[in-house]
């Protein structure tokens, strides 16, 4: 790993033993893009890689020099209006009216380790020999604005951390009006864009299309980052596949609104920006002020969208999520929503408890409807009080007995929101976001807390961290259930209005700090309706996110295969739901639904007191398996090898790091008849290795497993004999492979 400046040539060589990041101080002191990929060698001067010519039409800043245009010129600080016709990475509105900027070399330092980011989620180190850290000063001479890039390159994995901090050293305000984290400029276009789109229930599908002229993009106005698009991009070249080949990926580490585009020139270059939505932002920068950009990472793999992920899965799992929870395999927990929704009482809550104690089952949590008037979903929001008419001994006496069965008790909060029926409305009506004299939207018959305010988040915290200091709580399922509308904040003067939307995100992490610096031991699960904000900056607060509401095991094949492209097994909220499956009313197996949910932190989503006896035996099972094997689920190497997206069968895998044990879920949508034989080949376990299947005692070494493959058929590939039993639809096996003596 290492950071290298060359004098004479001005390039910067960012490296390790996977990647290299080259840059360049151009000839009007801009800073140039000449590389990000593989690893190669360093050598003193690599401004040849800068290709420049004489182009028909092109602005060129220089008198007399026609090779020089920025419209042509990979650039690290793109902006608009002196030749480079290109979407812009930075736009500063001044107070004459001008948009336009140039921002010029001024020096650079470099730093052993990683500096954190002021109030924003950031990747981080725990010792300095793991990143170095680049960061290089431009300015723009008219405004005075300094822009502090910074690059930081880890000792292991093919990831670059970016980010910009803006800083007025002039005389003037300014707004900025566009302040993207990330550009990259790419010689060509020879990609498939890949990105993890979908709606509420059924996000993070992937999907895939190729790079043409033009502009494609995602992102989010919403307020979060969304069920819609998640913030995350991966470019794969089109022979690429989940094993071998090129895949650059992209992700933000926010939660709110974003921008990621892809836009292709008129002679096949590509520009990557990655940053904050420029559609409602603007930031009112006074002398002497500053503003911080959140973190995007870019990630280069040759070996395939899995050799991609497991980079990501690594540094989010390590470096990433924080705290008591990091590393610790996941309580196996009940939820009792889908068992009771609204309609529970203290001792119907204590009957589910109980039986999933005898199950094993780790942990009780206590979902909505336990505070204020909250019966239904049109009032209490706001209200963070135990309504002591259902749980009469509060949340401290009930958290008490579950913890007397031998459980931790964990607990639902939607702390964002607020009903117009709830106490703190009628204190505080003008808490809420909301436009003057303009009409409002409700969502789930709620409304947004204005979390700009630090008064409405001291107001939350202190309701919140009472409750936590005063009973038993091991678990918090932090809910948020609409996007905003109406995005206007009464405590702010109309020129900061464009703020409001950022603020609102600083004002949820700075909750999110509070709680989790006052009680660390707590496991906070983030949700979003489900799967609305599943994103790398509530992972730095939050260990584990609910990946949707639909738990339906056929669905959440397509859900979870799409969510671990950027995130690890570990923060993938998974559960065992009943079946009929509230959602889309499909029947699945069992052991399909525990197949499907082993592959995240698993839990239960039902009243097991309604289960057959048959049924609560296989769930104890389960709950031993899980128990047994759920460190290496969670924290093992994990590898996609067949897409639910592209046909009727799912695989995907973990290994453990010493690569003696591997754990393989295998699952066929519909069943079939007189099928053929079939087979799935492997990845990431040991050539030389002997494995023992726990299907059928069967040994192979590692490199047949992954050459020839693992044998997946059964009774539909044939005529079916007397006496056997059939499989079903919706049919699925976990194969346990050990490594043992020859």
């Amino acid at each position: 790993m290492g950071i290298v400046y060359h004098e004479l040539s001005k390039t910067f060589h960012l490296y390790n033993e996977e990647i290299s990041y080259l840059m360049i101080v151009l000839a009007n002191g801009q800073l140039g893009q000449l590389y990000f990929g593989k690893r190669i060698h360093d050598r003193e001067d690599f401004s040849d890689l800068l290709e420049i010519a004489p182009r028909a039409m092109a602005a060129c800043p220089t008198l007399g020099d026609k090779t020089f245009s920025l419209e042509h010129i990979k650039l690290e600080l793109p902006s608009y209006g002196t030749g480079d016709y290109r979407s812009p990475a930075v736009e500063i509105r001044q107070g004459n009216g001008s948009r336009l900027s140039d921002f010029q070399y001024q020096g650079h330092r470099i730093q052993a380790g990683k500096p954190g980011l002021l109030g924003l989620p950031a990747t981080y180190v725990e010792a300095e020999q793991e990143a170095e850290t680049l960061v290089v000063e431009l300015k723009d001479a008219v405004t005075g604005i300094l822009a502090e890039m910074s690059y930081t390159v880890f000792a292991q994995g093919g990831a670059v951390a970016r980010s910009i901090r803006y800083v007025n050293e002039g005389s003037e305000p300014v707004y900025l009006e566009r302040a993207m984290s990330l550009c990259l400029d790419l010689p060509d276009c020879e990609y498939e864009w890949l990105q993890l789109s979908g709606a509420w229930a059924r996000e993070r599908h992937v999907i895939t299309r190729r790079l043409a002229m033009g502009v494609q993009s995602i992102g989010s106005l919403r307020g979060n980052s969304s069920h819609q698009h998640n913030p995350f991009l991966a470019l794969k070249r089109p022979s690429a596949t989940e094993q071998l080949g090129e895949v650059i990926g992209f992700s933000f580490i926010y939660s709110g609104n974003f921008l990621i585009q892809a836009e292709v020139d008129a002679h096949d270059s590509a520009r990557v920006l990655v940053g904050l939505h420029p559609d409602t932002f603007s930031w009112k920068l006074g002398t002497g002020e500053s503003f911080q950009t959140p973190e995007a990472v870019m990630a280069y793999s040759c070996q395939g969208l899995n050799g991609m992920s497991q980079t990501f899965h690594r540094l989010y799992q390590k470096r990433l999520a924080r705290g008591y929870w990091r590393d610790r395999p996941r309580p196996i927990l009940i939820n009792n929503w889908e068992a009771t929704f609204f309609d529970f009482t203290e001792e119907k809550l204590l009957q589910i408890a109980q039986k999933a104690k005898e199950c094993g089952v780790e942990m009780f949590v206590l979902d909505d409807g336990w505070f204020g008037g909250r019966r239904h979903e049109c009032a209490g929001l706001g209200d963070w009080v135990a309504n002591e008419g259902v749980l009469p001994h509060g949340i401290a006496g009930l958290a008490e007995r579950i913890e007397e069965m031998g459980m931790k008790f964990g607990l639902w909060f939607e702390p964002e929101m607020v009903n117009l029926d709830s106490d703190l409305y009628r204190s505080h009506p003008d808490w809420i976001l909301e436009t003057p004299e303009r009409g409002r939207s409700h969502g789930r018959n709620q409304y947004v807390l204005d979390f700009s305010r630090l008064e409405v988040v001291d107001a939350i915290y202190g309701m919140m961290a009472k409750i936590l200091r005063e009973a038993k709580v091991s678990y918090i399922k932090w809910d948020m259930n609409r996007s905003i509308t109406e995005c206007y904040s009464q405590a702010l003067p109309p020129e900061r209005q464009g703020e409001v939307f950022h603020r609102y995100i600083l004002g949820v992490y700075e909750l999110y700090r509070r709680l989790t610096e006052e009680f660390p031991h707590v496991l906070f699960e983030s949700c979003a309706s489900g799967g609305g904000r599943f994103d790398p900056g509530m992972l730095y607060y939050a260990p584990q996110a609910w990946t949707s509401d639909d738990t339906d095991a056929v669905e959440r094949m397509k859900i979870q295969y799409g969510t671990s492209m950027c995130y690890p097994i570990s923060s993938i909220g998974s559960h065992v739901s009943v079946s009929p499956n509230h959602q889309v009313d499909r029947q699945t197996p069992l052991h399909t639904r525990a197949n499907v949910a082993y592959f995240g932190t698993f839990g239960y989503e039902l009243d097991l007191n309604k289960l057959s006896q048959e049924e609560i035996a296989e769930v104890k099972e389960q709950v031993s398996f899980m128990k047994e094997y759920r460190s290496l689920l969670q924290y093992g190497t994990f590898y996609r090898l067949k897409s639910p997206f592209e046909g009727n069968e799912m695989c995907w895998m973990a290994v453990s790091q010493d690569k003696k044990t591997a754990i393989v879920g295998w699952y066929r949508i519909l069943n079939q008849v007189n099928a053929r034989f079939t087979r799935i080949q492997l990845a990431g376990l040991a050539e030389d290795f002997c494995y023992e299947n726990s299907q059928d005692g069967s040994k192979h070494y590692g490199d047949e497993l992954m050459g020839f493959g693992l044998i997946t058929s059964d009774v539909t590939a044939g005529e079916i004999p007397p006496g056997v039993a059939h499989s079903c639809d919706f049919e699925s096996r976990i194969y346990v492979l050990k490594a043992v003596e020859e």
